[in-house]
């Protein structure tokens, strides 16, 4: 089994079970004085001894593979819905079929996951090869490489973005209601839309080629999602350097001097850790808010105009999907059936869905982050770290990004129901185009997005137990706290010294880290006490 190890000088022979305070004194004065007089990295004795060979991480070919083949999959599925909107246009703009919303957002959401997979990786490596790379995981539409015109840049970003929402905007407009009438029998038949697919086909296209443009911009490292594969490919290719005397120190200990720090019992929550999650966690709150401001709002207009013509909103009427009869809902038509009306209609969806897209989006750096250091606390298991992971298994073995999978097209749906479209069909001809907004439905959606917000914010919060240093994926940290790779690795009390001790990793399990010493990483324990 190949192992990379960093060289150290050989520890102090003397215990450290029960360090005295006048000796961890002069240790630090030492520590300090070392460290003001001389180049942190030229005195660091944990220097990385690369193997020539790259194959002691996982390039995450697999990844790549599954990756691929769902863009792939993306790319035949818009496609699909190019060709089926053109044909349906030339039928009149409406063709009837048995599709259900739910299943239409279920679809847009897997292929908006897989290039997002890839777009999220491209990200990755241009923020590496910047020297801007700090979290395995980041905010693929919010956080940008440098140049106004790359792939990941804050222009074609802003597109990709805006492309996300009318793919899931165009999913709610597909479908509507077809009224026949046939030999004076009346049947109210199911159709879908032909522009709404058409142009859900070009957003899903458009989101392909910028994905794919952005892998042949950069530098792929590793496809692998896993924290380890990104930090050891960093530091193999000598874009990240571990910094010694760190080997107990957390992500949120990155803005303190550093140095000798005694085991911690508990470790900071995400929420202190990631400064990107807190914004997310607000943004969460401030769309549920404003989701409940939006049935208010309903509700006081319904009053003042409606009221005298549909049902109030009690317990009888209430129900989770909107009637057809409207009942406690507010509705206007768009000025006609032209290219003109389809864009407000547009506009419209877009103005409202484009919140909870995001806010959507979002919370996928919370999944991640969590997912990347629960990956890294097996170390201490029984069974310790693996560094190869299974991109697929990950998603629906991790609760959290099962949850966020789910609830993306779920929600998504909702809001359909909420912000209902009804195109008016009369046998196989688009006549008008209406929009309703159910009070009921606005409130289920608020409800869900209040449990949601919960959800994530409770796991934001959760800080986990034990001494092993937190590290949520950021890979400075990762790179401190790792000093030997392997396939399978433990985290653990590696050496006793004086006065200080090393904690690490290696490829066998290792005793717990003694809570009562002070580490500080291999060779610091020979740093002579300033007396």
């Amino acid at each position: 089994m190949r192992r990379l190890t960093f060289m150290s000088l050989p520890p102090m022979t003397a215990s450290s079970n029960q360090t005295d305070e006048s000796s961890h004194l002069s240790g630090l004065l030492a520590y300090d004085a070392v460290s003001n007089h001389q180049d942190f990295d030229s005195i660091s004795d944990a220097k990385f001894n690369a193997d020539t060979r790259t194959d002691f991480y996982d390039r995450g070919l697999t990844s790549r593979s599954c990756a691929l083949v769902g863009v792939a999959c993306s790319g035949i599925f818009s496609c699909s819905c190019i060709v089926g909107g053109i044909v349906t246009l030339a039928k009149h703009g409406v063709y009837g079929a048995e599709i259900l919303t739910l299943a239409l957002n279920l679809i847009v959401t897997l292929c908006t996951e897989s290039i997002g997979f890839v777009h999220g990786i491209s990200l990755r490596s241009a923020l590496a090869s910047e020297s801007r790379l700090r979290f395995n995981t980041n905010l693929r539409l919010l956080t940008t490489a440098r140049g106004w015109y790359h792939p990941n840049g804050a222009l074609l970003n802003g597109i990709s973005a805006v492309l996300l929402i009318i793919s899931y905007s165009s999913a709610s407009l597909v479908v509507c209601f077809d009224d026949q009438i046939t030999q004076q029998v009346f049947e109210l038949g199911i159709a879908f839309a032909g522009l709404p697919l058409l142009i859900l086909g070009v957003a899903l296209l458009l989101q392909v080629i910028i994905a794919l443009s952005g892998i042949r911009a950069v530098k792929v490292l590793t496809w692998s999602s896993s924290p380890f594969d990104l930090t050891a490919a960093l530091v193999h290719h000598t874009q990240l350097t571990p910094v010694a005397f760190r080997c107990m120190r957390r992500v949120s200990d990155l803005d303190t001097g550093g140095g000798p720090a005694k085991p911690p019992e508990i470790q900071p929550s995400a929420w202190h850790a990631h400064p990107s999650i807190r914004k997310v966690i607000i943004s969460l709150w401030v769309i549920t808010a404003a989701c409940a401001g939006w049935a208010a709002l309903v509700m006081v207009i319904w009053d003042k105009y409606e009221s005298s013509v549909s049902n109030a909103l009690t317990t009888q009427t209430w129900s989770f999907l909107p009637s057809l009869g409207w009942s406690n809902s507010i509705q206007y038509a768009m000025p006609g059936v032209n290219l003109q009306a389809w864009i407000l209609l547009y506009v419209n969806m877009a103005a409202v869905q484009g919140s909870l897209t995001l806010g959507l989006h979002c919370p996928e750096l919370i999944a991640n982050v969590i997912r990347d250091e629960r990956q890294w606390r097996y170390a201490t298991g029984r069974k310790g770290l693996r560094m190869a992971t299974n991109p697929l298994k990950t998603i629906f073995t991790h609760p959290i990004c099962l949850v966020l999978f789910v609830a993306k097209p779920f929600l998504h749906w909702m809001f359909g129901l909420s912000f209902s479209i009804y195109p008016t069909v009369f046998n196989g001809q688009l006549t008008g185009l209406y929009v309703v907004m159910s009070t009921a439905q606005i409130w289920d959606l608020c409800i869900a997005l209040f449990i949601f917000a919960c959800f994530f914010t409770f796991v934001a919060l959760r800080r986990p137990r034990g001494p092993q240093p937190a590290a949520y994926g950021h890979v400075q940290t990762l790179a401190n706290l790792v000093d030997e790779w392997s396939p399978v690795m433990w985290w653990g009390h590696k050496e006793d010294g004086f006065p200080y001790c090393h904690a690490g990793t290696s490829d066998h399990p290792l005793p717990d880290v003694k809570m009562d010493c002070v580490y500080a990483g291999s060779g610091a324990g020979s740093l002579i006490p300033v007396s």
